[in-house]
């Protein structure tokens, strides 16, 4: 097994060698120099992340152009389409999610709107399998679901109209809070409805036994902590919100609270398991959500038996306040806020074997 690994390793240099040639003498020369910085980035190298000068090189090309930064996207996105390498795909998304993450507002913006149709199977790994060992094959687990994870990350991005985690995002507690109060009811059910989403998907992760000591599946772990701290500090404050609101909402907007709130509690066990050693700001959402469900519970109740009287549905906020505009069409870019909350970031350990969704 070890002599097959290495002949593997070997044969996967010289594929790099031959990509990094071929890119320098047939491509054109305003695509050669992206195509090179993905490549160098997203090598065949097993459980090594992509190298921090690499992955600078590649985020430069967001300080130009909008048609140099369209060419490194298409670059990174033909990378990904088109290999059978786990490592290699691996490292891809890890290279999108750190666009995500630290990209400027244009490379963020051609991602946003990469490809113009968008839609749920957004980076087209569903199919990803890696036949070469044992190993790639469990890593090729790591692909589809972190592929899933992005792309949950990009839908909820359209609706809120900012990536979470973004550097690019950032601001005082109380400016994100006027922004949320002045939501509406349904839109703010379907903001946090997104968030949960994301929450669910991050909840999907494989099994970890057969990939100990894997430090691309370390530093994939790593960023999807910072977006499910992210997210949950998202929902609290729109919790929040919606506890102040309770005497406003419809009937149906009830139900669909209740649902996307029961669908947050079943995430709990497994978000302790895969995130135990992280502490968060957010510990009382817990407490909120069950608060909320039972408010809601007590006042069908006495809905029911006649006695709750409303004068009139009162509805927070206006169509012209709503946060960034209208929310943002599958194929639109995403809009950026100058507002974010500040995360409270500590180390934490991931769980080496955890019941597998797959």
């Amino acid at each position: 097994m070890g002599r097959r690994t290495n002949l593997r390793d070997l044969i996967g240099v010289l594929k790099d060698k031959a990509s990094l040639s071929k890119a320098a003498l047939l491509s054109k020369p305003n695509t050669s120099s992206a195509n090179l910085a993905v490549l160098r980035a997203t090598t065949h190298e097993p459980s090594i992340p992509p190298n921090e000068k690499h992955v600078a090189a590649l985020l430069s090309f967001g300080h130009s152009s909008r048609a140099t930064a369209s060419t490194c996207i298409e670059a990174l996105m033909d990378r990904l389409q088109n290999t059978h390498n786990s490592s290699v795909a691996l490292k891809c998304l890890i290279t999108v999610h750190i666009i995500i993450k630290r990209g400027s507002f244009i490379l963020q913006d051609q991602l946003s709107i990469y490809p113009s149709s968008g839609g749920r199977n957004y980076l087209n790994l569903s199919n990803f399998r890696d036949y070469s060992t044992p190993k790639t094959w469990e890593l090729s687990l790591w692909v589809r679901w972190y592929a899933r994870v992005l792309e949950q990350l990009l839908l909820c991005s359209r609706v809120l109209g900012f990536f979470l985690c973004s550097s690019s995002y950032t601001s005082e507690k109380d400016t994100v809070e006027e922004k949320v109060s002045a939501l509406l009811n349904r839109d703010l059910l379907r903001e946090i409805d997104a968030l949960v989403g994301v929450i669910e998907e991050i909840c999907r992760a494989p099994d970890s036994v057969h990939v100990q000591g894997n430090s691309l599946v370390y530093e994939v772990m790593e960023f999807v902590r910072t977006d499910y701290l992210s997210a949950q500090n998202e929902i609290l404050l729109r919790v929040i919100e919606f506890r102040e609101r309770l005497d406003s909402l419809s009937f149906g907007e009830s139900v669909e609270l209740v649902c996307t709130l029961k669908r947050l509690e079943e995430c709990k066990e497994r978000l302790l398991l895969l995130f135990m050693n992280t502490k968060t700001t957010t510990e009382s959402i817990w407490d909120l959500v069950s608060e909320i469900k039972n408010n809601l519970g007590m006042m069908k109740e006495c809905r029911n038996d006649g006695r709750l009287v409303r004068t009139g549905r009162r509805e927070r906020g206006s169509e012209s306040a709503r946060f960034g505009g209208q929310v943002v069409r599958s194929g639109d870019s995403v809009l950026f806020s100058s507002g974010r909350v500040d995360l409270n970031r500590v180390p934490f350990t991931i769980l080496e074997s955890v019941a597998s969704d797959e």
